[in-house]
């Protein structure tokens, strides 16, 4: 990349800080989530300091102010390749593959985020982005009528448009061209409450799901939530009604432990929001729309497919102990469903659940290789033992899609719950994506091995393989 040219971090951190003025203006209840998190996350390190990765030092700090992430729908391919290129020139990939239709949801998603670990330092911000599955629309005319309304609408600017060809023809921009593509990407999330449709449309495509009613009857895919990362969710949601937010009843995700992994959500409900339609006559009508809504999440260690498989089937012997409850009596029962999941780092760690970074401990030094283990996973154990390596976990940077259906029913509604027999599809998504989404566990996994190999390296060991 060109010296001149502004790094892709700045730019993220650019429109993620314009993202964030955008919707405090447009919903001013995600002022009131950002004092709540600042007030919880700095009582949560003066009482527990190690709540943030100590190794970061500033840096974790200055991440967790700024951490966010946000959430969009889309309706065509068009709009998801184009997409792909504007988060490109953030340095966002496309991360993992969800199906929400196993939830009723009939949406499939990728995730936009940095990948490498000095770019998720710097600002780790991410964007779930779904696209509507227009197949699962049962009613043939109403399906078709979609199809037509979303092939005449552009969610971008057309000097968004010139300016994705200009950093595909130079690579990058300079501080100008930077300053123009943040306030033209930020045109296609902005919340616009001129409907594109007549009533009865609308009133057609919500009768089918609320969510596609969302995603096909505006001009854009509007920012539904934004959310900042909390150090301990259970606080938050107790003090949302002391600042004037009703939560919703449930914590969504894996029970409260000491050890956090994976990702806990909460919400408040969605708003209901005052809509124009528009009329034969060139008139409008009256009406509202609910969508967007407060959301706030704690994040913990990620884990690898062994713990993932672990907690997929923990979480589904839950359903038949967390049915019907909500609120304490639900974790209460969430927590003794995961009894079997150990909530112990080293344990974590030693039984291949989750992900850990290695670092070498201050007075590391050469080690003789005739006092260790001749097995590679007991060197590494007689390493952290004696103090030479420490370890810190690797945090999950990804979604849950039981989770995201969660929040998605919670704030749309029990009208909207359809059942769709459709299974996932992730051909037919990376088609439309124009790429390949990155498998997760390998980003993961990456990091974990390059830094246990960097202190072997330093500590001139080496592992049998």
């Amino acid at each position: 990349m060109s010296a001149h040219f502004v790094s892709p971090d700045d730019i993220r951190t650019r429109f993620s800080h314009a993202m964030s003025e955008m919707y405090r203006e447009e919903v001013p209840q995600y002022g009131a989530l950002l004092e709540l998190v600042a007030e919880v996350n700095a009582r949560t390190l003066h009482e527990h300091p190690e709540a943030l990765d100590a190794a970061e030092g500033d840096d974790a700090l200055t991440r967790l102010d700024i951490e966010r992430h946000g959430a969009i729908r889309l309706g065509t391919a068009d709009e998801l390749a184009t997409m792909r290129r504007l988060f490109a020139v953030m340095g966002m990939m496309p991360v993992g593959y969800y199906d929400l239709t196993p939830a009723d949801v009939p949406v499939h998603a990728t995730a936009f985020r940095p990948i490498d670990e000095q770019s998720l330092a710097r600002n780790p911000f991410r964007v779930f982005t779904s696209l509507l599955r227009l197949e699962l629309i049962e009613d043939d005319a109403l399906r078709t009528q979609t199809r037509e309304i979303l092939s005449k609408r552009q969610i971008f600017t057309p000097a968004a448009l010139e300016l994705l060809d200009t950093h595909d023809q130079q690579g990058g921009f300079d501080d100008d061209r930077a300053t123009a593509f943040v306030l033209e990407a930020l045109e296609t999330f902005r919340w616009h409450s001129h409907a594109t449709v007549d009533r009865s449309t609308y009133d057609a495509l919500h009768d089918a799901h609320r969510l596609i009613a969302d995603v096909v009857c505006f001009k854009g895919p509007h920012i539904n939530h934004l959310t900042p990362r909390t150090l301990d969710i259970d606080a938050t949601q107790a003090g949302m009604p002391n600042h004037g937010i009703t939560p919703k009843a449930t914590i969504e995700g894996p029970p409260r432990r000491c050890c956090p992994i994976l990702l806990r959500q909460t919400s408040f409900k969605a708003l209901e929001e005052n809509i124009l339609f528009r009329c034969a006559d060139n008139d409008t009508q009256q009406g509202s729309h609910t969508a967007r809504f407060g959301e706030i999440e704690q994040r913990g260690v990620a884990l690898t497919p062994k713990g993932r498989a672990l907690y997929d089937r923990l979480l589904d012997d839950a359903k038949t102990l967390t049915q019907g409850l909500s609120g304490e009596a639900y974790q209460q029962a969430l927590q003794h469903a995961f009894t079997d999941f150990p909530d112990d780092e080293a344990m974590l760690r030693r039984e291949g659940l989750a992900y850990y970074r290695y670092r070498l401990a201050g007075h590391a030094m050469p080690f003789p290789a005739d006092e260790l283990p001749s097995e590679s996973t007991a060197r590494i154990e007689t390493l952290i033992e004696r103090g030479m390596i420490t370890t810190a976990p690797i945090i999950y940077e990804d979604f849950l899609p039981v989770s995201a259906a969660g929040i998605f029913q919670s704030n749309l509604g029990e009208s909207s719950i359809a059942s769709y027999t459709q299974q996932a599809n992730q051909q037919a998504f990376e088609e439309a994506l124009g790429v390949s989404v990155a498998n997760e566990f390998a980003l993961y996994e990456q990091i974990s091995r390059e830094s246990l190999s960097h202190c072997l390296a330093t500590l001139d060991i080496e592992i049998p393989t």
